[in-house]
């Protein structure tokens, strides 16, 4: 059994590591950024950066290849959804920019702890804005399901991990990212009926 659970990083890994390439292509493919948030992909890219930090103090070091491979593409993919939407909302842009200040400054003065205790709190920030973004969106052609599935495989392992490791931190990541891919995953597989216009409707008998 100790096997299994040593072997859970692996597995978070190799899901983790192609996790945005679905989402880059079904934005290229599709033409379309529909239901898609830049501050989800924004977070992303800055969070998994204060996650190699922690991974690195933690000795974590299965954990960095993942973490370097998220932060990359979802900073990749934070880009082109600004440049096919016209730029960076700069609500969003202060938001993240403050975050990221936050992240430095608990890193800076309270080591590891402080920045695990800080990003104990960063998944639900961090997904929140995506959630929130294909609920809102009558049209989610944007979103691809690919990364969600990765996502909930991977965030599945790190509970499942952090449970073993009884970190606090790994198993608060976990659970949010289950949940959190879950509503994504309903919301883009039943989507809203598209309502018919008025004139429509008044010339069926």
């Amino acid at each position: 059994m100790q096997t299994v659970f040593a072997l859970l990083p692996l597995v978070a890994a190799f899901l983790a590591v192609p996790q945005f390439l679905p989402q880059l292509a079904r934005v290229h493919r599709a033409g379309t950024t529909a239901g898609v948030s830049w501050s989800w992909a924004a977070l992303t890219s800055v969070n998994n950066a204060a996650w190699m930090g922690y991974f690195a103090l933690s000795g974590f070091w299965t954990a960095l290849v993942p973490a370097i491979s998220a932060t990359v593409l979802s900073g990749q993919l934070a880009v082109v959804l600004a440049r096919r939407g016209g730029g960076m909302p700069k609500r969003s842009l202060v938001l993240v920019s403050a975050w990221a200040v936050l992240l430095l400054t608990a890193a800076g003065a309270f080591g590891r702890t402080g920045l695990g205790s800080v990003l104990a709190v960063a998944f639900a920030l961090q997904v929140t804005p995506s959630v929130w973004t294909v609920y809102r969106s009558r049209d989610t052609a944007g979103v691809s399901r690919g990364t969600w599935l990765l996502i909930f495989g991977e965030l599945l392992c790190w509970g499942v991990f952090g449970i073993h490791e009884a970190d606090p931190r790994l198993i608060v990541l976990g659970a949010t990212g289950v949940v959190a891919s879950l509503l994504v995953l309903a919301r883009v597989s039943w989507p809203r009926p598209v309502r018919a216009p008025a004139a429509q409707l008044a010339e069926v008998p």
